[in-house]
């Protein structure tokens, strides 16, 4: 049998009941969970030594996930993702990847952009970085939030059929039922575990106010009828109430951002089951830096923030948590930070679980798309080994997330430790 590792005396967060245990032993073998026992039990006869690591009674986490990710434009400019050279856009990529496992999050949700050539190479172990659950190209109406075309790029055809973003594959421009479903099927067959779709305006782009809806019901069902004839989902980017409910209609499973949200909305979501990746937007050092019309739009979204989570909450919404930062390798440093900013809603104990136990759950939506076979966001007999080792009690003091540089012992993917401190 292959070698294993044993971590001994620690304390779980079983993220299930969102408590902590006493102490236990953990026995990882071939990439999972072997066995939890009693501190000081005898492994099993059968089993090789392998590392043994003394807890010393910290605490073990399952790995962090993030479902609002974007690996390709975390830590870079606006002109080197949307009208640089693709070499540089994925250097720049990998780093970030590296650097995203390194502060505890082993899988992210990624919401749009080239990463199947990333994903790809850390499923191969060529790079360091998280699970990736790939979109692929954003879907986007021309002139919606995905359309970063360039003036000269408009009308379509002046330079060509396709656009530089659309042939790196950050987004799919498609108008009416026909291209949109094209365009789902293209994304689908390039290895998307579920696919994005702009129904509203959106801060950072240029061209679209925050207040419009975009797509009709009926082309947004077209993408939802591709995602579900492949046995996956489509989550889409809504603000307002309109936008949303417009969603919700056509199908969509989940709604990203929606700090705009009426209590009316949110009663629709609680009635049909729809998950909500909320962000903790305010307008604080984790904003991302915005200018003229866009700083405008940011500063109108992060005024619905506070009202927003009290929604969720008060209709018992399931929420997912996601960062969605972008552009800025000193916000994306602060990952962990924007998860222990939870806590002005909810307990930590919420908090660590709806980035664990919760966003897993999100995330089997894929089902059949589902990349990675086996359980995430627990730490359980059986699950995949993702784990993080805190020094400390992250139940008492969720800002231990936000410094995994002195915070954490131990981050394990897939059995394989990549840092030890």
């Amino acid at each position: 049998m292959a070698g294993t590792t044993r971590i001994e005396n620690v304390r779980i967060f079983d993220s299930r009941a969102a408590t902590i245990t006493e102490p236990r032993d953990v026995e990882i073998a071939e990439g999972t969970i072997r066995s939890i026992g009693s501190p000081g039990a005898a492994p099993p006869q059968d089993t090789d030594p392998g590392t043994v690591i003394d807890g010393g009674g910290r605490t073990l986490i399952p790995g962090l996930i993030d479902a609002h990710w974007h690996a390709a434009f975390t830590e870079i400019a606006p002109g080197g993702a949307m009208g640089g050279d693709a070499g540089y856009l994925y250097a720049s990529a990998v780093v970030s990847a590296g650097r995203t496992l390194e502060r505890g999050f082993t899988t992210v949700r990624d919401l749009g952009g080239p990463t199947h050539g990333l994903k790809r190479a850390i499923d191969e172990g060529i790079v360091l970085g998280p699970r990736i659950f790939p979109s692929g190209a954003f879907i986007s109406q021309s002139g919606g939030h995905g359309d970063f075309r360039m003036p000269h790029e408009v009308p379509r055809g002046a330079a060509g059929h396709l656009s530089h973003i659309e042939l790196l594959g950050v987004a799919a421009i498609a108008d009416g039922e026909a291209e949109v479903l094209r365009a789902s099927r293209e994304v689908l067959r390039q290895g998307a575990s579920q696919l994005k779709l702009m129904a509203g305006g959106g801060v950072a782009s240029r061209y679209d106010p925050l207040d419009v809806s975009q797509y009709t019901v009926a082309e947004m069902r077209a993408a939802v009828s591709a995602a579900e004839n492949w046995g996956t989902y489509v989550t889409a980017h809504a603000y307002t109430p309109r936008a949303i409910r417009m969603a919700v209609e056509a199908g969509v499973r989940c709604i990203e951002h929606g700090q705009l949200i009426d209590e009316e909305t949110a009663e629709l979501l609680a009635a049909n089951d729809v998950w909500w990746c909320l962000q903790p937007f305010l307008d604080d050092a984790d904003a991302i830096p915005m200018s003229g019309p866009s700083r405008e739009k940011q500063l109108a979204m992060v005024a619905g923030t506070d009202r927003a989570y009290e929604l969720a909450i008060a209709h018992g919404i399931k929420v997912a948590f996601g960062t969605d930062t972008l552009f800025a390798p000193e916000l994306a440093a602060r990952q962990g930070a924007q998860l222990a900013k939870l806590t002005r809603w909810y307990t930590p104990a919420q908090a660590l679980q709806q980035a664990t136990f919760h966003n897993a759950e999100l995330l089997r939506l894929s089902g059949e798309r589902n990349p990675y076979r086996g359980a995430l966001g627990v730490v359980e007999e059986g699950a995949l080994a993702d784990l993080v080792l805190v020094d400390g009690d992250p139940l008492a003091d969720l800002s231990l997330l936000a410094r995994p540089e002195e915070a954490f012992a131990m981050i394990m993917k897939d059995g394989r430790i990549i840092e030890r401190r």
